[in-house]
């Protein structure tokens, strides 16, 4: 068995204007200041990482890797959320998602799926020249605005979606499979892959692609009331990414599930910084050391009460103290009786 890596941290919610946050350099000596060993980094900012150039250049791809080791630090793993989500637009969204992409294919929204397309195959190869395995995004959504069927679904809509959800990744998880690297989906609420049953539905659709892997993340799974103890028995093979986060789900005889369209803090369900939320932290732990999960344990922070800083620092330690050193050897080596295989059969009467 292998012990995992971590604990790790995903930049993304941290970057700001004001130093430390706003270089990759400053941020690599906060991170490890706090006892982080390792980031995720986002692909979107320019302060911390030219993404074609990463994949174009070894050069500089060992300039960055140089700048993070520096520090202490590893790269866990490249994330393209923002970019995934952008493969698969509903039109209902195309303003809203506009913000993701640059100026120059906003408003147009095949040139903004080319474009985003693109940076998933730059961050295959990025994450090649990095030496990195797993990387992490979203599936995007086309059919997400038709999850509850009210008005009924017409016939076909849902497995048309799926369909040509499948046809414009395939080609993405190819390039994923030239470069030896696992593209990890962050199953997601907002997402066409937000469960079990729409990850196979597209897992099934892409000729379970062996690049087709998951990001765990069950905070996401407390809030649709998900047993997401289970989803790590029935998906450990192909989880190769996680994100630790907590979330708390409180419904009420006003408000569930759905959240009543309130902001977050307002939410029966809403994500908490680790510690302070419901998630059983110790049992996941447990299921991965069980299951050989062999990649990073990756703070993600969000909480709606919580400032950010206090929510990293006590994070790391959350993560330090839960990952679990896997033993060497069987607990009851001790009474071990030393028998060959002739006493084995003399043992069964053979």
């Amino acid at each position: 068995m292998k012990t995992l890596k971590g604990p790790g941290i995903f930049l993304a919610q941290f970057i700001g204007e004001e130093a430390p946050f706003n270089g990759l350099a400053a941020m690599c000596e906060w991170a490890k200041g706090l006892g982080y060993k390792g980031v995720q980094l986002p692909t979107t900012d320019p302060r911390f990482i030219d993404l074609k150039l990463a994949a174009e250049s070894q050069t500089y791809a060992d300039e960055l890797a140089g700048t993070v080791r520096a520090a202490g630090l590893e790269i866990t793993e490249l994330s393209t959320h923002l970019q995934g989500q952008l493969v698969a637009v509903n039109p209902a969204y195309d303003t809203l998602f506009d913000a993701f992409a640059p100026e120059e294919v906003r408003g147009n929204p095949a040139a903004r799926q080319a474009w985003a397309v693109q940076q998933l195959k730059y961050a295959a190869q990025a994450s090649q020249r990095l030496g990195l395995t797993a990387h992490a995004s979203f599936s995007g959504a086309l059919v997400w605005p038709y999850v509850y069927p009210w008005p009924q679904r017409s016939p076909g809509l849902v497995e048309t979606g799926f369909d040509e959800l499948a046809r414009r990744w395939l080609p993405i998880l190819d390039e994923f499979d030239r470069n030896g690297v696992d593209l990890c989906y962050e199953v997601h609420a907002g997402e066409d892959l937000h469960d079990g049953t729409t990850y196979e539905m597209f897992l099934e659709r892409v000729g379970n692609h062996p690049r087709a892997c998951l990001l765990y993340d069950p905070s996401h799974f407390i809030l649709q009331c998900l047993d997401y103890l289970e989803y790590i028995d029935i998906y450990h093979e192909r989880i190769r990414a996680f994100h630790v986060k907590d979330a708390e789900f409180n419904p009420t005889g006003r408000q569930g599930v759905y959240g009543g369209y309130q902001n977050w803090i307002d939410r029966a369900g809403r994500f908490r910084s680790l510690g302070d939320g419901q998630v059983n932290f110790k049992a996941i732990f447990s299921k991965l050391a069980q299951y050989d999960y062999a990649g990073w344990a990756v703070l993600e922070w969000e909480c709606a009460l919580k400032h950010p800083e206090d929510g990293a620092r006590e994070g790391a330690q959350f993560i330090k103290d839960h990952i679990i050193r896997v033993t060497d050897r069987a607990f009851d080596d001790f009474a071990a009786a030393g028998t060959d295989e002739a006493k084995n059969k003399q043992l069964l009467g053979l």
